[in-house]
């Protein structure tokens, strides 16, 4: 048995959100949701004493929090703002105006919060993680109570000193750490990967077989609206670079297209965009595995659906596939661009989409072409940089989300020609390469805005 089991769940995995970036946003709104309810539970002589509340952002919430609209989403999230709930209407006018303050409730009182209390530092922090933030409760120069928390991509947060959950105290049916220990549990239980990620899902979470399958159509469902929604909306996006929305324009041109060969990639291309736009446009969309990722999918199963006419359970077990490759990136690697530059989401992304791809064109569900696929996606956004123009997920991000779907289509094909047997690197090898990357890659090229195409800005 693996000492270290895969226990995520899908639905931690695929989360819905506000964009523009899940580790800026969702993270932090989540986090600072945390710190509201255990305010809550203060003792009443510690709640009476506070006269404020502070936030310190470090790292890449620091350097780029301020375009991906993190202060918005803490001051939400303080507010009582749950991520899948929040009005990205109302979310984008938070803050607007710097004379408006938020009360904050801490006990019997309320205490105003505005944007003299969030503080983007610019000092080295001693922190395990590059996304840190700590909140305090306190009495002017006073700290009555503080809590650390890291966002690690995704929208998943930790807690300093929460305790780590034991792997053993999550149970699944078929633990597995690796590829390689997933292909073997799929051998000797002689199930199939639906079966197996069925299954694990099923122990996570307690919900029965139909419920998993209700929240994976609605997921589905929140995909396909924020590419719809995209397809419609024009105009220019929030921010100082002033980005036209290109994905209406490419789809109009797409629908004119309908007998020439090219019509399919300017579909997809303006799928994936209009996803992606939504995304920039602190929209509701969905991690996939990250917000800055989560125009890869959402267009391949608008094309998978509208395209190739899938049905729902192929849909489905597609995402199951892109789901476990999801899970073998995150648990081995990482997909936070803070952590791994752009391969961290958009390789993600690919591969994932890759793997969906894979699983939805073959009946049986063979594992090796699935690998083959997802590892090919990896392969080729290794080294990726994560260079945002002006902290805003716009450049070259929106454009790169079509891109990486391009490459899971491309990874598809190649895995799929009948020579997936010939593959010379396994997934397994391909991510410990990306987390080494990411670790050898400069802290400039991971979200920080200070080096790349970041430094293009003035030309913009």
């Amino acid at each position: 048995m693996p000492t270290n089991p895969i226990t995520t769940s899908i639905f931690d995995l695929f989360k819905v959100g506000p964009g523009p970036s899940s580790s800026h946003t969702i993270g932090p709104m989540k986090a600072a949701f945390d710190f509201r309810q255990r305010l809550a539970q203060l003792p009443p002589e510690t709640q009476q004493q506070a006269t404020a509340i502070h936030v310190h952002l470090y790292g890449s919430l620091s350097a780029t929090g301020k375009g991906h609209g993190t202060d918005r989403a803490i001051v939400a999230g303080l507010l009582g703002w749950q991520p899948e709930t929040t009005d990205p209407d109302a979310l984008l006018k938070l803050l607007r105006d710097g004379s408006v303050t938020y009360p904050i409730p801490v006990g019997d009182q309320l205490i105003e919060l505005g944007p003299q209390q969030i503080h983007f530092e610019r000092i080295r922090y001693d922190s395990p993680y590059h996304n840190t933030m700590v909140l305090r409760l306190a009495n002017g120069e006073q700290t009555l109570y503080s809590e650390e928390y890291y966002s690690i991509g995704g929208g998943f947060i930790i807690r300093k000193g929460e305790p780590e959950i034991d792997p053993n105290s999550l149970s699944v049916p078929y633990p597995y750490a690796t590829m390689a220990e997933l292909k073997n549990q799929l051998k000797i239980n002689k199930i199939s990967l639906d079966e197996l990620l069925m299954a694990n899902e099923m122990a996570l979470t307690n919900r029965t077989k139909a419920e998993v399958n209700q929240r994976l159509d609605q997921i589905l469902d929140f995909m396909h609206k924020a590419v719809r929604r995209g397809l419609r909306h024009k105009g220019i996006l929030p921010g100082s670079i002033k980005l036209t929305r290109k994905a209406p324009i490419l789809f109009h041109q797409a629908k004119g297209m309908s007998q020439s060969s090219d019509s399919f990639l300017i579909f997809l291309n303006a799928y994936c965009l209009a996803a992606s736009e939504e995304n920039a446009a602190g929209g509701i969309v969905v991690t996939a595995p990250t917000s800055g990722a989560s125009g890869v999918i959402p267009g391949l199963t608008y094309l998978a659906k509208h395209h190739f006419h899938y049905d729902r359970p192929t849909l489905r077990a597609g995402m199951l596939a892109a789901a476990a490759i999801g899970f073998l990136v995150k648990h081995n690697a990482s997909i936070s661009g803070a952590e791994m530059g752009c391969m961290g989401e958009i390789g993600t992304a690919s591969a994932m989409g890759a793997a969906f791809l894979t699983r939805c064109a073959q009946p049986i569900g063979d594992i090796a072409p699935i690998e083959a696929a997802a590892e090919i996606g990896i392969e080729h956004h290794l080294g990726m940089t994560c260079d945002p123009i002006g902290g805003y997920v716009q450049i070259p991000c929106i454009e790169r989300n079509a891109m990486g779907a391009v490459k899971a289509y491309n990874a598809f094909l190649l895995a799929t020609s009948g020579a997936a047997s010939f593959q010379k690197i396994s997934l397994d090898a391909v991510v410990k390469v990306m987390k080494a990357t990411g670790r050898d890659m400069s802290t400039k090229y991971k979200e920080t805005s200070e080096a790349g195409l970041a430094l293009s800005a003035t030309e913009c």
